[in-house]
Parts: C-alpha cells; sequence; structure tokens
C-alpha cells in the first residue's frame, strides 16, 4: 500500500460517512411536517382575507373505508357517538365511537386549509382508511340570504349547515379550492353551525372552507367560534 492509500483513503471513507450522516439527517429533517395548527387564543376569528374559516373543532379520526358515493354516505350516515349530528363540542370532550375513546381538539389553521394529516399524526392517529368529524360556529352579526358553501377536500368530504346536508364531493380526490358549492341557503342572524365529515383512503388529507356571497365574492364580516379551549 503507497502513502496515499495509507494516509488519505481513511481520511476519505470519514469524509464520506460524515457527509451520508448529513444527507440523512436532512432527509429526516425534511420529512417532518411543518405545524400549521394552533390552539385558539382568543374567543372569536375573523375569516382570512379570501374569506376561509380558520378555526374548528376536529374529532380524532374513526376507521372507515371507502371513497364512492355510496361507501362515503353509508360511512357518515352511521352512528358513531351520541347526537353525532347535533352535538356541538367542547375542546377537550370525548366520545366513545366502538370500543375507542376520541378527544375533540379546537384548531386554528395559520393556511388556508385544515391539515388533517398534522392534525392526526401529532396525536400519534392514524390518517389512512379514517373518518374526521369537524364543526365550528359561523356568527353572523345579521341574516345573510343567497350564500353559498364553497369546500374542498382529500379525499372525499360531506358537509351540513344548520342540520341540514348541503354539498359532498367523493373519490380520491386532491384538496381544490371551492371543488364543490352548495346551493343558495341563508345564515341565520346569531350562531350558524357548519359540520363537516371528511373521509381519507390514503396519504395527505385537508379540506378549506368558506362562504361566498350573492355575487360569488367571498363572505366576511362574520366570526367563528369554537367555545372556550382548555388549557
Amino acid at each position: 500500500m503507497n502513502s496515499f492509500h495509507r494516509h488519505c483513503m481513511p481520511a476519505l471513507a470519514a469524509l464520506a460517512i460524515s457527509a451520508l450522516a448529513t444527507a440523512a439527517a436532512t432527509d429526516v429533517a425534511a420529512q417532518v411536517p411543518p405545524v400549521t395548527l394552533t390552539r385558539p387564543t382568543s374567543p372569536e376569528k375573523a375569516p382570512d382575507a379570501s374569506g376561509f374559516i380558520p378555526r374548528w373543532l376536529l374529532l380524532e379520526p374513526i376507521g372507515a373505508n371507502g371513497l364512492t358515493d355510496s361507501a362515503v354516505q353509508a360511512i357518515v350516515k352511521k352512528e358513531y357517538f351520541p347526537s353525532q349530528f347535533t352535538v356541538i363540542p367542547h375542546d377537550g370532550d370525548k366520545v366513545t365511537a366502538g370500543d375507542t375513546e376520541l378527544t375533540w381538539h379546537a384548531v386554528e389553521t395559520k393556511n388556508y386549509n385544515v391539515d388533517l394529516y398534522h392534525f392526526a399524526h401529532a396525536l400519534d392517529k392514524p390518517t389512512s382508511n379514517v373518518l374526521f368529524w369537524a364543526v365550528t360556529v359561523v356568527n353572523c352579526p345579521q341574516e345573510v340570504r343567497g350564500v353559498r358553501l364553497a369546500i374542498g377536500s382529500n379525499a372525499a368530504s360531506v358537509w351540513w349547515v344548520n342540520g341540514k346536508e348541503v354539498i359532498g364531493i367523493y373519490g380520491d380526490r386532491q384538496t381544490v379550492i371551492d371543488d364543490g358549492v352548495s346551493k343558495r341557503l341563508t345564515l341565520n342572524k346569531g350562531p350558524n353551525i357548519v359540520r363537516a365529515a371528511i373521509v381519507n383512503g390514503g396519504g395527505a388529507t385537508d379540506f378549506c372552507a368558506r362562504f361566498l356571497d350573492a355575487e360569488d365574492k367571498p363572505l366576511k364580516g362574520f366570526t367563528v367560534s369554537v367555545g372556550e379551549v382548555r388549557k
């Protein structure tokens, strides 16, 4: 073995190992999901500049499988816990679905969409073949007629306003702004309950929602609330 191999090869090997370790650490860091959800810190929150609803109560995921129209309708119409279509939950409330105790969590998104993958992953909960329930309260200073609920989701979702089913989108799809738009409806003066069921097959999952006014522009001038947030 000549002098180069004897003295330089070990050093080059060490540098290569160090570079691989750095690359591996970079890859791991890149895989860490960004923090997009926070805890609400005020009683009410206005929609963002584009009218998207930023604050929701999310229930920990329930196992579910199927994305076709009929499968999703069967999934969301099944009773998993008492009063699931009428309850206005509070942060920290618990329900029992089958043999599993699940908790409602108040969240606020930094983006236009609510990242359910980040939500479930942070709680060490499954993100594939699951059903998420979401509820928020839209507070209007006066009655608003002729509005439409505009939503997007990954994947399928069904939506209710004040107890009435108003829109559903199905299949293995990506979240697209205003992918589904309801018929014209009226928001009451005072609180209005928006409820959603999002069914995910695999991979990423999220949703977005806003109201469009009579001219199909983003509705503003209201606030959303989710009740008291537990410390």
